[in-house]
């Protein structure tokens, strides 16, 4: 909730600059992306954990606003409302916590990112090529069934992002794009509420996607 309010005092900001031809521009995409990651989930000491990739594919929409500064230099915000959901992993281990270990129980875990949000600046090559760079921030919402016991809680993930893509005006303002982006983001590691022996780590958390935009320029 925090980023989306700073989110929305950089767009009030944004728009109390506007008057005709000020360089503001709204608009739409929308996304398709594959990401990729390394989990492990470790509990105690008996069982280190396997480390596992994971690979889920996204499409989503977001909504952006810019700033053009010049000829050349353009600023934004891009924002996704609706959340994006991992794919569901489910292992089988036995819970390491104790002397004793137990049988094999189901671990099932998922993960929802909410409010992603990237402040990026593109720098035009062309009149229609230009380049980007960003940075990425979301919530991550742990969504989870374990057999041991105990749950992970949540938590945000940063991250950093760079794309290239070419910009085609139209009649009366309009616009079309279609970019392509690389987005790389830090690790992660959550412990377990039932106590630090047991946690869950993502690392290596990286993904491609494309983008087609429309927009008006004001």
């Amino acid at each position: 909730m925090k980023k989306i309010t700073i989110a929305i005092f950089m767009l009030l900001g944004f728009f109390s600059m506007a008057s005709a031809e000020v360089g503001v521009n709204l608009g739409v995409s929308g996304s398709m992306g594959a990401f990729t990651a390394k989990g492990n989930e470790t509990m105690g000491t008996s069982e280190s954990g396997q480390e596992k990739r994971v690979v889920s594919v996204f499409g989503y929409g977001s909504i952006f606003i810019e700033k053009t500064l010049g000829d050349y230099l353009t600023v934004g915000v891009d924002y996704v409302p609706s959340a994006l959901d991992s794919e569901t992993s489910e292992t089988n281990k036995k819970d390491g916590t104790t002397a004793a270990p137990t049988a094999s129980k189901s671990q099932v875990i998922k993960v929802s990112f909410e409010d992603l949000i990237t402040y990026y600046a593109a720098i035009n090559i062309t009149e229609n090529l230009y380049v980007k760079a960003g940075l990425v921030e979301a919530d991550v919402i742990t969504k989870e069934s374990l057999g041991t016991g105990g749950s992970y809680g949540n938590t945000s993930l940063d991250g950093t992002m760079m794309g290239v893509g070419y910009d085609k005006e139209l009649t009366n303002g309009m616009f079309v794009r279609a970019e392509g982006t690389y987005t790389d983001f830090d690790n992660i590691k959550l412990n377990s509420a039932s106590g630090e022996t047991r946690f869950v780590e993502a690392k290596d958390i990286a993904g491609v996607a494309g983008k087609i935009s429309i927009g008006k320029s004001f």
